[in-house]
């Protein structure tokens, strides 16, 4: 008899719009005003949708990190330096290794491009066609954290777009 693994929930997110302060290396810029009301905006859209976060995963940006805090999301969250200009490969890689596997949804916030080509690489049939900031894809995986991008043929689908406007 065979079983079917639990569905697992990956919400990809991009960073809200941020601040270019003359002399503040990027790694430092701050949200702007919009991107606080941008991200804030996204929270409550991924409340609205019963998205339970039970781990969220963040570059280690100013912005990334101003974005997870104004979206309000309480669950327990790790920042890691591979998601700054990561790319799928070092998205997919930081959540085979800091995903507990009873996790059942991840949130991940990142940045351009490597939000938007994770999303894509692990639904190609995906209907995203730009991912501005704030943008958050929703896609449902049925492979262990721990085979994320590695083994996802038939295994992830993109069941929500959502831009926070």
């Amino acid at each position: 008899m065979s079983t079917t693994p639990p569905a697992r929930t990956l919400i990809l997110m991009r960073h809200g719009k941020s601040a270019y302060p003359e002399g503040v290396y990027d790694h430092e810029r701050p949200l702007n005003d919009r991107g606080l009301r941008q991200a804030a905006l996204a929270g409550r859209w991924m409340a609205d949708d019963g998205l339970e976060v039970d781990i969220a995963l963040c570059s280690t940006s100013t912005r990334t990190r101003m974005t997870f805090e104004q979206t309000g999301v309480d669950a327990p969250v790790e920042y890691v330096s591979d998601l700054y200009g990561g790319t799928p490969a070092e998205i997919f890689e930081t959540i085979r290794l800091h995903v507990p596997e009873d996790a059942s949804t991840v949130l991940v916030v990142g940045h351009f491009p490597g939000m938007p080509e994770a999303a894509l690489s692990l639904d190609a049939d995906g209907d995203i066609d730009r991912f501005p900031t704030s943008a958050y894809a929703v896609v449902s995986l049925s492979v262990p954290w721990d085979r994320v991008g590695l083994d996802l043929d038939g295994h992830a689908r993109l069941v929500a777009f959502q831009v926070p406007r």
